[in-house]
């Protein structure tokens, strides 16, 4: 799933038409990752090792008995020897987990939902801060943000719009963005979004005419 230029002009052209209803500024990012997730893979690896020690404890006769097969049985394992056979071994799983999981597409898999929502939300609510928070004179910025990679969004308004409109509001935004993210089509579920985020908008703040365009209009992608 990637946005296209196509998708820019739509998601444009909706915030265009969503700002003459309102006079509250809407603005969409669109981000392929919120985060690179570096260290999911050293978590695994880290649970993969210590069940590797677990297991090696567990059932100590079994890998002696291993180990003499390997070798033929006439080895007499000591103690030292026995311990640095376990570190090599419990290495190896945590050096091959490690890298495995370097792969993208398992590393996203491998990565607990809740733990790319509370990124994502952190990453919107940066995003937010830096681009959107108090840019306008009356409080009245929005941004819905869409992380690609994690299939997830967010939405964060203004002071003043937080204090009229209470966060269940945007339900029905995110439903219609989550619609059309699920066949595929992100440029047409922020366009949904947007203009689901205008009806409410229009009520709360109606667009007073004179209320000049403080933000950009056009959708930026990260």
């Amino acid at each position: 799933m990637r946005i296209v230029e196509a998708d820019i002009e739509r998601v444009t052209r909706a915030v265009t038409e969503a700002e003459t209803r309102s006079d509250a500024e809407i603005a969409t990012i669109v981000a392929d990752r919120s985060d690179s997730y570096n260290d999911v893979p050293l978590i695994w690896a880290a649970l993969v090792a210590l069940l590797a020690l677990a297991v090696y404890a567990g059932f100590p006769d079994f890998y002696v008995a291993l180990l003499d097969r390997v070798t033929g049985g006439w080895h007499v394992w000591t103690l030292r020897e026995l311990m640095t056979v376990i570190v090599f071994a419990t290495t190896i799983k945590f050096l091959a987990t490690r890298y495995i999981l370097a792969w993208w597409p398992l590393r996203m898999a491998f990565t607990p939902g809740k733990t790319k929502t509370r990124r994502v939300r952190r990453r919107a609510i940066e995003l937010f801060k830096a681009s959107t928070e108090r840019r306008t004179h009356s409080r009245t910025g929005v941004l819905i943000y869409l992380s690609l990679a994690e299939h997830r969004a967010e939405i964060v308004a203004d002071e003043a719009i937080v204090a009229k409109v209470a966060p269940e509001r945007w339900g029905g935004a995110m439903a219609a963005m989550i619609d059309q993210l699920k066949a595929g089509r992100p440029g047409e579920g922020m366009a949904a979004a947007v203009a689901a985020i205008a009806d409410v908008l229009a009520e709360q703040f109606p667009y007073s005419g004179d209320d000049p365009n403080e933000m950009p209009n056009r959708m930026i992608c990260l």
